[in-house]
């Protein structure tokens, strides 16, 4: 085709046949480029087309205007209105067109009138484009129909629908509550529709949670419009519970009795495995009984009514109702209920089934996967899912492989080659027409389980076709046959689809869902699809080989984590349609990650055989399957799964264990990516029953009405009200409140109207959609679970207007808890109204009730941030009022509503929580209640709120006493616990958990987990006779139960609580810890010894000592060994003692190995007296020299003494007094002796106590000189000091006391001199010569030492000292100075000067003085 300026705008193919012609021009890739107008040519019979280049130039500008409004608008506007108003603009220029050219008169009428007739065409475009204008067309939405509140019973199907207009088209969205409804994250519980302005939103399998308000809202670029129903979802249990369905007494009109139902011989739990059959059944009894009445029994599973299938069997004998379940899967575990239904209401009963897996054929593989179902079926396409395993085999599942099977075959074809993780599939290449089943098998390394049940046959075909199926025929056969005109669209090519989406993506593959074109022909379409790699300008088809009939397309083999564009075309036998919009780029991976890990799980007793788990639910988990409840004996590592059917909830209950037994359980949650990882172990729990009582219902009492209904905000549209709760709550729990309201106008009173569908759980509530100046006037009415309440009585008239008030409004729900003589606590809560800033704190107000109106005080001067308080200091038998004011930024608002007066009284019996710890080391609070009532329950809060976190304590309500358990007692539960008894009037107190009591509480509770026996003396060891070694200790505290465990014979003497063992010997294989275990009940007690290395070996020479000192002394024996001893005459002795002697016993004795015989001269020395042998040697002298020995002898054993008098030793014969002298490092005390033997003892004593050797103090012998060395001394170091030489018997001691003059300040100096010839010395004080007297000692000795020492220094000692060395040769001085801080600071010190200069010929002392110098100097 071509334009008349011969501009090419594209090739055409031919259109078939009765197809329309498009005014779309295109370029060679099929973008859009422009319109084409058609221009009627009289000298032509068919069309001729212009662009718009050839329109005339005024013309051309204000279409061009135009186009270019149409630009920035065109996300505003749909593709058919663009089209509409630019066919408009064509035909208008069209009109305008003028050619310039030779005319006939009769070509110039026409003209005329043509001209005429283009006039009114631009009348006519001038008003279209004025109709066009986007402000005149576009409308915000708007609602046709509303959708209806409906009233639905429980587990029905209900769907809301609502019509609404607006343009642009707008969308619209479902809200339950508030909350965005999510049909896609929840497709088995919502699924939304929008046709033709015609939206619906259907709620499956109904329960008591979707009763809420559900609002449509609508939008689009003009704004927003919205409509809300009510659904009302009613239980059958509650309705008959609460609301008998019937008359009161359950009476049948229709039969003219009360039907009553009995039944019995209920099934218990049941537990079966795979394969099996399994039967339920009960006795049912209905009384009385009528002729030809049966009632209606219904039997479900997990609430789901069960039909019978060739899985499920049902029957009715008329007194017996049974189920039985053939082949059971784990598909059929769960919770069964029998609901026998009678003219009179209905009876149920429930048990839970367990269906365990069938054991499996290779160790290790895992068991099979269960609930497989399929979705979205379509012509060719299906999506198959399932639920995992609960047990995965000896290693995690690798993934799962699908197969299918075409009904009426026997042959299953794998629908996958490589296994996939995720738990949802979906199946393409299905032939339409025909019927699948499906089903799973995991896999891991071990192999590949067993096939899980397979899935309900599934038809492809396409989903309206399938839904006019089910509709069935719309009107009976008429017999007539109604002929209609052949569609124009047929041979059409197809249009593109809209709304392609990706729907799921996984690493394995990646779904796509499109919606068909709207003209499609009846021939049907079918679908190419095409992808394009990110970044990338190539589109490539991915089924080229075969055209898809479903609007939904699985894509495999593409890369993980690489990013993709994909669209969709449409093609039929006319050809390919245009591609959709690309869907944008999408990275290939998993979009659902794995579930968090769920809480740690709480364990409670229930019976012998069960216990309950609960535990928090995971809090980062998208579309979760379930949770699946491991449990395994203590000590046996081996885990086995609860649950072979993931639950939803978070509490379960496991059956089935061993009484006794001692379990921990773990949780893990399920979702289609996979398990998430398993929670902590639980506390271990002993498998018991627990002990409590079923709680009764009580008789509906119904609740008086609230009072005091009052404003407290107000705005032009809206009013906030509080009122006060009932005083009497009819026995039963407030669980609601209903406003209701009506319009005053002057005397004219309206009618009361409902304000809140749904109760109230609050004291107060916000009227909203009021009309402003007008007077309303409200009522409230309370409900419990008996009903509601008679309305309050009527507010006064409040006027709807605009409050100015910046301060906040008056706290509102004020009551008292814990009220005592002294105290009482205050809670209320904050106001409605805020005021211009968020109320920061408030001031809780008090009088006696006997006070005047102004005698309200505050109670304290800070503001207090809670939203209670406790008023102490109260004066008992005293009534007193209650007010509270709330402050912001702005000031303190009115005070509230008086509370009061309350009495200050503890009431009688009223008990306080206290802290209990028990054997177990379980932290507890328990409060008790002896008023209790039927229907009473004891309510815990923290810092007076409702405790959610059920994580950290768990409450135990038991024979009128409830205990609240620290699951993990951590510094999160510090605070303030309180519990009241509801039904009681006010029963409540609180405990004040601290850091300082709960370190208290868990060192208490250490020590009850972990007793420990106290011992009185830990474990020690003492050598006894015959070297035995004695091992004992001594408990403190213990019971008869009490036991030691050894491996050696030990006695325990339980009167004492002493426990000792003995060894005879030390052997080398006893070295190591010596311990003794022992067991009282719970508690331990371990005491040990070490006895290794040097002191072990140490204690065994002394054991085999003993032992053969005890061996030795069986006979004759040394009781004292040889020894001497000097007597006042100079004498030296030597003597023994001896025992165990008789008279056949032979003594000897000999020097240096010579016997001495009776008749030798030194035998006349040797005496024998009392048992006692000596040897008087006399006047010692180097003759007496020698080695003495004593020899005893006879049948029982021998004995033997040696002692030796040589010269290797010298013997103390003489000793001096101790005297004192001075050195440069301090003192030293000595004395001298005349002999000493090397082997004798000296001690040094100072003040009566042993000198212990340091590096300041030492003590030795040096030649005939013993002698102590004190470095530095002190203050401390006066007094008395004492040498103490010892011999083994006797002793000399020499007493020397440093003090007084002794201890007085001296100074000694000296120095080395040399010279040829020997110098003569002199000293000089302050250049004169000292001259020695008692006070300055001069000495020179030896011709080489020179000294002078100065006896008690004074400061008046201070000066210029010289020491003035000459001979023939010359003179020389050294010079140095002393002063009273040198002295001071030594003390008691003699200084030796180092001369190491020689002073020899011509030589000089210069720098031996200048080291004099430096050392002397201050």
């Amino acid at each position: 085709v071509r334009t008349e300026k011969g501009q090419e705008v594209v090739k055409l193919s031919p259109l078939p046949k009765r197809a329309k012609r498009t005014y779309l021009a295109m370029d060679k890739d099929k973008e859009v480029i422009g319109y084409v107008i058609p221009v009627n040519q009289h000298q032509c019979d068919g069309l001729h087309f212009i662009t718009v280049n050839d329109i005339m130039t005024e013309s051309l500008n204000s279409v061009r205007g135009l186009m270019e409004a149409q630009e920035e608008e065109v996300t505003e506007e749909g593709i058919q209105y663009v089209a509409m108003r630019n066919l408009f603009v064509r035909e208008a220029k069209e009109a305008m067109h003028v050619r310039v050219e030779k005319k006939t008169r009769s070509t110039h009428v026409r003209e005329s009138a043509e001209r005429v007739e283009m006039s009114k065409t631009m009348d006519t475009w001038v008003e279209f484009r004025r109709k066009m204008n986007p402000d005149n067309l576009t409308h915000r939405p708007e609602f046709i129909v509303k959708p209806r509140g409906q009233t639905v019973w429980e587990g029905k199907t209900l769907k809301l629908h609502c019509t609404v207009a607006g343009w642009p088209k707008p969308r619209v969205a479902w809200y339950k509550n508030n909350v965005l409804i999510d049909a896609k994250a929840h497709p088995e519980k919502y699924t939304t529709e929008s046709n033709y302005n015609m939206h619906s939103l259907e709620i499956k399998n109904c329960d008591f949670l979707d009763t809420a308000q559900y609002c449509a809202s609508a939008l689009n670029i003009k704004g927003e419009a919205s409509s809300v129903a009510t659904i009302v979802v009613k239980s059958r249990l509650n309705c008959l519970f609460f609301f008998p369905v019937s008359s009161a007494d359950g009476f049948s009109p229709e039969h003219g009795v009360t039907f009553r139902t009995t039944i019995l011989d209920k099934f218990e739990v049941a537990f079966g495995s795979e394969g099996e059959t399994l039967s339920l059944g009960c006795t049912v009894i209905i009384y009385p009984t009528v002729k030809n009445y049966q009632p209606d029994v219904v039997w479900s599973r997990n609430s789901v009514p069960l039909k019978p299938s060739k899985w499920v069997h049902t029957h009715w004998s008329g007194e017996r109702a049974t189920l039985t379940l053939v082949h059971l899967n784990k598909e059929d575990e769960g919770m069964y209920t029998l609901r026998v239904n009678t003219k009179s209401g209905f009876d149920t009963y429930s048990a839970y089934v367990f269906v365990k897996d069938a054991d499996v054929e290779v160790e290790g593989v895992p068991v099979a996967p269960l609930d497989v179902h399929c979705h979205d079926a379509n012509k060719d396409y299906v999506v198959v899912t399932w639920k995992q395993p609960a047990v995965e085999g000896s290693s995690s599942i690798l993934g799962y492989y699908i197969d299918r099977c075409e009904v009426g075959t026997h042959h299953w074809a794998q629908c996958n080659d490589v296994p996939v993780k995720y738990a949802r599939f979906p199946v393409t290449g299905l032939v339409e027409g025909r019927s699948y089943t499906f089903r799973v098998r995991a896999v891991n390394k071990a192999g590949v389980s067993r096939p899980s049940r397979v899935s309900e046959a599934v038809v492809a075909m396409d989903p309206s076709d399938r839904a006019r199926l089910r509709a069935g025929p719309s009107a009976p056969w008429t017999g007539m046959i109604k002929f209609t005109e052949e569609d124009p669209t047929v041979g059409v090519i197809p249009g593109e689809p809209t709304d392609v989406e990706v729907t799921e993506a996984t690493k394995s593959y990646v779904v796509l869902a499109w919606k068909p074109p709207v003209q499609r022909g009846h021939e049907g379409v079918m679908y190419y699809i095409e992808k394009c790699v990110s970044g990338s300008d190539t589109w490539q088809r991915v089924n080229t080989g075969m055209p898809v009939k479903s609007p939904r397309f699985a894509l495999f083999d593409l890369a993980e984590g690489k990013s993709y564009n994909f669209r969709v075309r449409c093609c039929n036998s006319a050809g390919v349609g245009e591609s959709s919009m690309p869907t944008g780029e999408i990275t290939v991976g998993d979009k659902l990650d794995l579930p968090s890990t769920p809480g740690n799980p709480v364990v409670t007793r229930n019976t012998d055989t069960s216990v309950v788990v609960s535990w928090a639910a995971s809090k980062e988990v998208a579309h979760l399957v379930g949770y699946y409840i491991d449990c395994s004996v203590v000590g046996s590592n081996v885990w086995m799964p609860c649950n072979n059917k993931p639950v939803k909830k978070t509490r379960f209950v496991c059956h089935g264990l061993t009484t006794g037994e001692n379990y921990v359980f773990r949780v893990k949650a399920v979702n289609a990516a996979g398990y998430s990882q398993s929670s902590h172990d639980s506390e271990a729990v002993a498998v018991k029953a627990a002990v409590c009582e079923c709680p009764h219902i009580s008789s509906p009492l119904f609740t008086l009405p609230p009072n005091g209904v009052t404003l407290l905000e107000a705005a032009k549209d809206y009013m906030v009200l509080g009122w006060t709760a009932p005083a009497n709550d009819g026995g039963a729990d407030i669980r609601g409140y209903f406003v209701d309201y009506r319009t005053l106008k002057g005397d004219v009173v309206g009618k009361w109207h409902e304000m809140n569908h749904q109760a109230l759980t609050t004291t107060s509530y916000k009227a909203e959609n009021l009309k402003e100046n007008v007077l309303y006037q409200f009522q409230v009415r309370a409900m419990n679970m008996a009903g509601v309440s008679k309305a309050s009585l009527a507010s006064a008239a409040l006027e709807c207007k605009e409050w100015t008030i910046t301060v906040p409004g008056a706290p509102v729900g004020l009551h008292v808890l814990e009220v005592r003589d002294t105290s009482v606590v205050v809670l209320w809560e904050p106001p409605a109204f805020d005021g211009r800033t968020p109320v920061n704190g408030y001031y809780l107000d008090l009088k006696e009730a006997s006070a005047g109106e102004e005698g309200l005080k505050a109670v304290h001067e800070k503001a207090n941030k809670s939203k209670y308080m406790k008023v102490t200091g109260l004066k008992p038998g005293t009534s007193y009022v209650f007010s509270v004011r709330a402050q912001n930024l702005a000031g303190v608002g009115k005070p509230s509503a008086a509370l009061g007066p309350i009495l200050a009284q503890t009431r009688p019996g009223t008990k306080e929580i206290h802290v209990d710890v028990d054997d177990d080391g379980v932290i507890s609070m328990v409060f008790e209640c002896s008023e209790m009532s039927e229907g009473s329950e004891f309510i815990w809060s923290k810092n007076y709120k409702a405790i959610t976190d059920t994580s950290r304590l768990t409450v135990v309500t038991e024979n009128g006493k409830s205990r609240a358990i620290f699951n993990t007692p951590s510094l999160d539960d510090l605070g303030t616990y309180s519990c009241m008894v509801t039904g009681t009037d006010g029963f409540s107190s609180s405990y004040t958990l601290t850091e300082e009591g709960l370190m208290r509480l868990l060192d208490i509770s250490h020590e009850h987990k972990f007793p420990v026996i106290p011992f009185k003396n830990e474990m020690a060891m003492e050598l006894l006779e015959k070297g035995r070694v004695r091992f004992w200790t001594q408990l403190e505290k213990f019971t008869s139960a009490c036991e030691v465990e050894y491996k050696y014979t030990m006695n325990f003497d339980k009167t004492t609580g002493i426990i000792e063992m003995f060894m005879d010997s030390l052997e080398v294989t006893d070295e190591g810890s010596f311990t003794f275990n022992l067991v009282d009940g719970k508690a331990k007690g371990t005491t040990s010894l070490v006895l290794i290395g040097d002191e072990f070996r140490t204690l065994q020479k002394k054991s085999e000592f003993e032992r053969a000192e005890w061996v030795r002394k069986q006979g004759p024996h040394f009781v004292e060994y040889l020894g001497f001893t000097v007597t006042e005459e100079c004498n030296v002795l030597l003597k023994c003692k001896i025992g165990n002697v008789k008279a056949e016993t032979e003594i000897t004795w000999s020097k240096d190995c010579i016997e001495i015989a009776e008749d030798d001269e030194d035998a006349q020395k040797i005496e024998r007296k009392e048992g006692e042998l000596t040897f008087n040697i006399g006047k010692i002298s180097k003759a007496d020299a020698g080695i003495y020995e004593v020899f005893l002898r006879d049948d029982r054993g021998r004995d033997k003494s040696t002692f030796s008098l040589t010269d290797a030793g010298k013997v103390v014969i003489g000793e001096s007094s101790i005297q004192i002298t001075s050195t440069e490092h301090g003192i030293i005390l000595f004395s001298n002796v005349t002999y000493h033997h090397e082997e004798l003892r000296v001690g040094w004593l100072h003040k009566d106590t042993k000198i212990a050797a340091s590096e300041r103090v030492k003590s030795g012998v040096t030649g005939e000189q013993l002698w102590l060395k004190i470095n530095e001394p002190t203050e401390k170091d006066k007094g008395k000091y004492a040498m103490d030489i010892f011999d083994g018997k006797d002793g000399v001691k020499r007493v020397f006391d440093l003090s007084g003059k002794a201890w007085e300040e001296s100074l000694n100096l000296t120095g080395n001199v040399w010279g040829e010839p020997t110098p003569e010395v002199s000293w000089t004080k302050n250049e004169k010569e000292l001259v020695p007297d008692e006070h300055y000692k001069l000495k020179f000795e030896h011709g080489k030492f020179a000294s002078i020492t100065i006896a008690a220094v004074t400061t008046a000692d201070s000066g210029k000292y010289a020491l003035v060395v000459k001979n023939k040769y010359g003179t020389e001085a050294g010079v140095f100075t002393v002063s009273r801080k040198c002295v001071e600071r030594w003390g008691n010190v003699v200084f030796q000067v180092p001369w190491k200069e020689a002073i020899q010929k011509n030589t000089t002392l210069q720098r031996v003085v200048d080291k004099l110098n430096t050392l002397f100097s201050p």
